[in-house]
């Protein structure tokens, strides 16, 4: 078995024992490996192992590696999901709407609609997150939470894309309880979206919050699904 499989087994563990002591079924978290940085072989031996979700932060090095995984592996890459969980600017939307099955990290109706109006027709909707800003950073992306509810209606309207969570990254805190509290957060605007009941959320179910360190307190508040890199790849080097 590769490090990564090895790794991979490790994190479903923790995410395991995590949801035993939060009361909650392990069948309700799910994880996306985050591969940003990571060749496609790294994806590969993920693959194998069983893993299919995958998030990326970088969406030019994301696209040129889906394409050398579909020449590496082509039966494979087919399987795959991919996510997008970094920001996405006006120039790149046609990359993620014609590219990727999910954009987990859409702040403003704008890029919103530019992602609906980009999705290819022979392809299925493109599933959105809409991500939340709950530390309230100026210098941090993310809708603000008081205007999260309107945001996400917006987005609910536009008719090639599914509103299916919310998203948040929030600054790291030092202690599990003040990890657990930030996420709550998180987990605050998601009910207050879903309690609208507006048109579009029939597929309203992905709360997207954790990370290599801070997964435990994120299940413990909610997450359906939380972005591991580190923990499953190893320490990342940037060029």
């Amino acid at each position: 078995m590769t490090t990564i499989a090895n790794n991979l087994q490790k994190v479903l563990g923790q995410m395991a024992q995590a949801c035993q002591g939060a009361g909650r079924a392990p069948a309700s978290v799910a994880l996306l490996a985050v591969s940003k940085t990571f060749g496609p072989e790294a994806v590969h031996s993920a693959a194998l192992a069983g893993q299919r979700a995958f998030g990326e932060n970088y969406i030019q090095e994301a696209v040129e590696k889906m394409a050398a995984l579909r020449a590496l592996a082509p039966e494979l890459a087919a399987t795959l999901e991919w996510h997008c969980i970094g920001p996405i600017q006006s120039n790149k939307t046609r990359l993620v709407a014609e590219h990727f099955d999910w954009a987990q990290t859409v702040d403003r109706l704008k890029i919103a609609q530019r992602l609906s109006d980009q999705r290819p027709a022979h392809l299925p909707p493109l599933m959105v997150c809409i991500q939340v800003n709950v530390d309230g950073g100026a210098t941090k992306s993310g809708v603000a939470p008081e205007e999260a509810v309107a945001l996400a209606e917006a987005v609910a309207r536009l008719p090639r894309l599914v509103l299916r969570g919310v998203l948040s990254i929030p600054d790291d805190a030092p202690d599990f309880e003040a990890q657990r509290a930030l996420h709550a957060r998180a987990a605050a605007i998601f009910e207050r979206i879903k309690a609208q009941g507006f048109a579009g959320l029939e597929r309203f179910d992905t709360l997207s919050m954790g990370m290599t360190g801070d997964l435990e307190a994120a299940i413990a508040a909610g997450s359906t699904l939380v972005r591991v890199g580190r923990g499953i790849f190893g320490a990342r080097t940037y060029s």
